[in-house]
């Protein structure tokens, strides 16, 4: 029986186990607990062509067009054509998404020309899927390493062989597999405002580049228009605009309605943008978000999350507007793969938020987040179902810690080297970007990376090896987002560049990158796709 290692338990990595398990040996590494991912926070819900009034085509054309010229047409077919597929099989596994009547409820979110995202305990849909999800992964016969942390990706003769990992106090191994499955999430912590919890440092993706697998698209971060400007950052999603709320300056008048003909329901990088100049002539104080016509009855059934924060922070949003900034929230940039989730290295496959299948182009489409790590994750596990893996000749070893005690998890207190990180990002390569700042950026991770940041903190990294290599992890991936920034001089998507603001006709390609150096402009997300070479980001990596 094959050994399958997939690390991470989110939506795509939960699913994978429990599919993969059926065939083969697996062990899922996951870095807190079972339940921790960025899945277990998400409240907009899962979008999927399921009513009358909708079909797979229409669902389509609003991902491609969201996706601004970059989304692989194969992939999002397979994604709205397979969706409602799997969605059913989420409702027939016992997730308890809201019902209205007889049927499913369903809203509509920005973007979507028609009403199909479904929602679980009104704003708590990823916590209902992950607990459900994950309580069958504990009932079945998947090994679990909770607490454990994906290090490095072992390759030998080109192809995977295992993974190295470390726990959380601080004792090593090295597990063998036939194959290894990323879906470890996005890299949110890379900036001072995220809605991702600790836990999201871009470790699979880092592993994967330390490998040798091809990246792309990582210019490409989306960020929420709407985390709640109090301790915490909640996220308020997009769906509370979409039943009605709308965006106020200090003064209290509507300005998305001067930035775009959707308004409050524009894509969620114009929204952003639009927040992020307003608060600029606000001398950087929050917008607000104004919800109070929809009453508070609805407002506390329908976003319980949303309606706790708001108690603890001590706003009342049913009688005032509360206070709104972007966060860093989905990379629709990762691990590049085909339409099976193989990635560039034969037995290394990546799903979820950590994967480029293509689908999500340079602009995420609400809620087709939690339905690409569904959709990739049983394309993944059938493939690898119908691989033949050649034996990893590696054994299971551990190796306890020198200096055995609880590690942290999660950048949340984190050395000033990764404080400075997160603050280089948000200011040169956050919602709006040009030349001067990118590079201005590169200087900062370059002497970050070279440790010559200071001595404070170091103490810390030290004593802590889960802290080391998220920084370390934190560190790689900033660097390649900002060099892919700087490749393209264009504004596309969630990408925008003040120095380039219009979209180039010609800029219809992802951008690559891998270890090795290069960098080149692929036609599609087919890994066999390849136009040129960027000398520029060649030259940098």
């Amino acid at each position: 029986m094959p050994r399958v290692i997939v690390v991470g338990s989110g939506i795509a990595g939960l699913t994978t186990a429990l599919r993969v398990s059926s065939f083969a040996d697996v062990t899922l590494l996951t870095k807190g607990s079972l339940e921790e991912s960025n899945t277990l926070y998400a409240q907009g819900g899962i979008a999927a062509a399921l009513f009358d009034d909708d079909d797979v085509d229409l669902h389509v054309a609003d991902t491609l067009l969201a996706g601004a010229g970059l989304g692989d047409e194969d992939a999002v077919r397979i994604l709205c054509s397979e969706g409602p597929a799997r969605v059913r099989e989420l409702i027939g596994s016992g997730v308890p998404f809201d019902r209205e009547g007889a049927g499913l409820a369903r809203g509509l979110e920005a973007a979507h020309s028609r009403a199909r995202v479904l929602h679980a305990g009104g704003d708590a849909t990823g916590r209902a899927i992950e607990l459900t999800l994950a309580a069958r992964v504990r009932a079945s016969g998947v090994r679990i390493l909770e607490h454990t942390m994906l290090a490095d990706i072992v390759v030998e003769e080109s192809r995977v062989v295992g993974a190295r990992v470390v726990d959380d106090r601080g004792n090593r191994s090295t597990l063998a597999a036939e194959a290894v499955v990323l879906a470890t999430g996005g890299a949110g912590r890379l900036y001072a405002h995220t809605t991702n919890p600790a836990v999201a440092t871009g470790d699979g993706v880092a592993a994967a580049w330390r490998a040798g697998a091809e990246l792309a698209d990582l210019e490409f971060y989306q960020f929420h228009p709407t985390a709640l400007a109090a301790p915490g950052g909640t996220l308020v999603s997009e769906a509370v605009r979409g039943e009605g709320a709308v965006l106020v300056d200090a003064s209290g008048s509507r300005f998305m309605t001067r930035v775009h003909p959707d308004a409050e329901l524009a894509p969620r990088d114009i929204v952003a943008r639009g927040i992020a100049r307003q608060m600029q002539l606000q001398n950087g104080s929050p917008v607000l978000l104004d919800a109070t016509r929809l009453g508070r009855a609805f407002l506390a059934r329908r976003f319980p999350t949303i309606q706790a924060a708001c108690d603890a922070a001590g706003l009342d949003w049913a009688r005032q507007p509360i206070p709104v900034t972007p966060a860093a929230h989905y990379w629709m940039g990762g691990v590049r793969t085909d339409a099976w989730a193989r990635t560039s290295i034969p037995g290394l496959f990546a799903v979820g938020e950590a994967a480029c299948t293509g689908a999500q182009g340079a602009n995420r489409l609400a809620s087709n987040s939690l339905l690409e790590g569904l959709v990739f994750a049983a394309r993944a596990a059938d493939a690898l179902s119908a691989s033949e893996l050649p034996a990893s000749p590696l054994t299971d070893t551990w190796t306890a810690s020198a200096e055995p005690g609880e590690q942290r998890v999660g950048t949340d207190g984190a050395p000033s080297a990764a404080d400075e990180l997160r603050d280089v990002m948000w200011r040169f390569a956050g919602v709006e970007r040009d030349a001067d700042g990118l590079t201005e950026a590169l200087g900062h991770l370059d002497r970050l990376q070279r440790g010559t940041s200071g001595d404070a903190g170091r103490a810390d990294r030290a004593s802590s090896a889960i802290a080391e290599l998220e920084e370390r992890n934190l560190l790689t991936i900033g660097r390649l987002v900002v060099l892919s920034a700087l490749a393209r001089g264009e504004s596309r998507g969630a990408h925008f560049r003040r120095d380039f603001p219009e979209t180039d006709a010609t800029g219809e390609h992802s951008i690559m990158v891998n270890r090795a150096g290069e960098a080149a402009i692929g036609s599609s997300h087919r890994l066999s796709a390849r136009e040129g070479f960027i000398g520029e980001v060649v030259a940098a990596c």
